[in-house]
This record gives structure tokens, sequence and C-alpha cells, in this order.
């Protein structure tokens, strides 16, 4: 088999023109186990072949996405990037993804999970009769892992993969959590605290009494809510993703509307990025575009804080904020997004920018320290004041 360096070229016809090789697919009736043994038989088939070894890792780009108008699902497309072992520019990250992959074998293997972060230590180490390792940071392997997910069509927790746990669950809701039944309305001031894996097989639903979910992006708002009872008078859900939800809360987000059959309101700032939180519990993100079918929430209604609020609900001047520069560049970028093309959404995020103020869920203290709980929400939700 020819060298990196060789100069050995592509397959060539008999009139010279190169013969490109088919792309590499995964069978989506596979599991994760299996999909990564078709990788390695592919690539020690290429290799027989004396085939210059490669993957087709798709691209994560907002080029490559489309919004089905259809599903009200942001969609990757096909647009990908051959990665091969004897490209010099390419040839180290095409060995991390296999050393990824490996890893991930292992753990499939053993019937065992862990972090990014221990994977990043499982798949480090220096070279044979060299000094150079095989990843230098674990900013070189997080991407790795991104692109493995994207290339087999599955989720990094169907790898045993999970990041930092980051969330937390309140409300009449019981579910089985690795063997455990778990009364969610029984979690004390702190919640239960959302795992980084939460599919089926490690976490079950088995009762609940709740008319709607509730996601709030501030875990101080949450907080507040959580401690004035708010779920057991409105009988709900009660979840915040501290900012931009992780994945294992959207994930359970997808599943409580999928399975139990409840609403889900989603609370978050009166600013660019609040408005995207939303759309990103509701059409997908662009970087995991290719699991929107199994994270986003369609139905996911954006209650607040809208530009229109402060002015409906007497909020004084004094507790806004000057949009800055950042902030009306992403609110014009956002405006052209084909999933904020609805005229409910122009008409509030240019009211936002006609404003020049934003204003965080924080502010609605200024009216009472429960005011949130005892009317901003009850109002909103009676009157069905949402987009």
């Amino acid at each position: 088999m020819a060298k990196s360096g060789s100069g050995a070229g592509p397959k060539t016809r008999s009139d010279g023109a190169a013969i490109e090789p088919e792309r590499l697919r995964f069978p989506a009736r596979l599991d994760a186990k299996a999909k990564i043994e078709h990788l390695a038989k592919k690539t020690i088939a290429m290799a027989r072949r004396e085939v210059d070894p490669y993957v087709d890792i798709p691209s994560r780009t907002l080029s490559n996405v489309t919004f089905s108008k259809r599903r009200k699902i942001i969609e990757m497309g096909d647009a990908t990037q051959r990665r091969t072992l004897f490209n010099l520019n390419q040839a180290r990250k095409y060995m991390q993804t296999l050393l990824v992959a490996r890893g991930c074998s292992q753990l499939l293997d053993e019937q065992k999970t862990t972090s990014i972060r221990d994977l990043y230590y499982m798949s480090k180490h220096t070279l044979a009769d060299g000094r150079e390792n095989t990843f230098e940071g674990q900013e070189e392997s997080d991407p790795i892992i991104e692109d493995l997910e994207v290339t087999l069509g599955a989720l990094r927790e169907e790898l045993h993969l999970f990041a930092a746990k980051r969330g937390s669950a309140v409300g009449p809701l019981t579910l089985v959590d690795a063997g455990d039944v778990i009364d969610l309305s029984r979690m004390g001031s702190g919640g239960w605290s959302v795992p980084g894996i939460v599919e089926p097989g490690t976490i079950r639903f088995v009762g609940h009494g709740a008319r709607f979910i509730l996601l709030v992006e501030k875990e101080a708002v949450w907080a507040r809510l959580n401690e004035d009872k708010f779920w057991r008078r409105h009988n709900c859900i009660l979840v915040t993703g501290q900012g931009q939800p992780s994945r294992g809360v959207r994930r359970l987000l997808y599943r409580m509307v999928d399975e139990l059959k409840l609403p889900l309101y989603v609370f978050v700032d009166n600013d660019p990025w609040g408005y995207y939180i939303h759309s990103v519990v509701k059409q997908g993100s662009i970087g995991l575009a290719f699991e929107s079918k199994r994270m986003a929430v369609p139905r996911a209604r954006f209650i607040g804080l809208s530009s229109f609020d402060p002015g409906n609900y007497d909020l004084s001047e004094d507790v806004s904020i000057r949009l800055n520069d950042q902030d009306r560049s992403r609110a014009r970028e956002i405006l052209n997004y084909e999933w904020f093309k609805a005229k409910p959404w122009q008409k509030e995020i240019r009211n936002m920018l006609r404003s020049g103020v934003k204003w965080e869920l924080e502010a609605l203290s200024s009216k009472g320290i429960s005011f949130v709980t005892e009317e901003f929400l009850p109002r909103k939700i009676a009157d069905r004041d949402w987009i």
C-alpha cells in the first residue's frame, strides 16, 4: 500500500479521469455499536484495496442546513467534507476520528458511560518513537466527537458519552432514573439534577399530574418559581437549562412533550440570545441539525419576556438595559433566518430594535419579589399571550 508522502494519486479510469470513491454511508437501521464496526470494516477494506482510507463528515454549517416548513425544524443537507489518511493536512484528524471511535466502541462493549473529558484522556498518548501526542488538548477532541456522531448518525449519548450536567427540574412527575424511583415533587429547593444521558434505557416516566412544562432560562428565576411553589399551584413541570439548555435538557424536554403529550412554554430574557434559546428548543440548532427530529419541539411556545411586555406590565425604564452593537448585529442576523420569518417574530424583534433596550427576566422583580409568580406568568398563560 502506498505510504504518506509517496505521491500516490487517486485511482483513474482508462481515459485518465479520476475515479471518485463512493461516499461512506452508515445504514440508519444499525445501532451505534454496529455503525462503528461498519466504519472499521470499511476502513480495513479500503486499505486492502490500496484505496486512500477516508471518512465523509457531514458539514455542520449554516450553508448546509434548511428549514423544513412541513416539519418546522432545521434539517441537515447532504454536503460533506472528505477526511483522508494520505492527505497531510487531514491525516491527524483522520486518525483522531478513529481513536475516538475506538474509545466509544470500548464503552459500548463494557456497557459503561463516561464524560467527554474522560474520553479525551482515554485517547491521549504520545506516538511511539516520537514526541507528538494524539491530542494536545480537549479543544481538539471535542470537535472530533461531534464529527463522529454526525457521521455515524448517532447521538453522543448513544455512544455512551455525556458532558457536564446542567439543569434542574421539579414538579408533579415521577420517573425511574437508573433503577431508582424519583418523585420530582419531593426534591426540595434544588430540584432533580438533569443527567447528561436521558435516553429511555436510563430514564423512564411512570406517572405525572402536570398540565404543561415551563422552561426557564435563568436559574435564579427558576428558584423563585420553585420557592413560591408555582409548579404546585399551576400543575406544571418546572425546568431550567441555566442559560442555553444542555443536550440532556433538550432531549428530556423532547421526550416529555412527545411521551407525556404536554405543551411546552419557554420563558427567556428579552434579547437576541433569549430569542435564539427559544428557537434552538423549538426548531433545533445548526450544529445538531442532523438530530433535530429527536431534540426539537416545534410546538414550543415563547411566553416571554416579549419586547411588548414592559408596556403591558408597566415596567420602569430604569430596569432596562441598552442594546449594544453585538445585540443589534445578532438581532439583524436572526431576522434573516428562515425560522424567524413568521410575522409575529418579525414584529417582536423589530420592536426590540426600535425600542433600543433589552430586558432580563429579573427585571420583573422590580414590581415585587413574587410578581413573576403571582401576576406575570398566570396572566400570560390565561391570556394565551405567546408566540
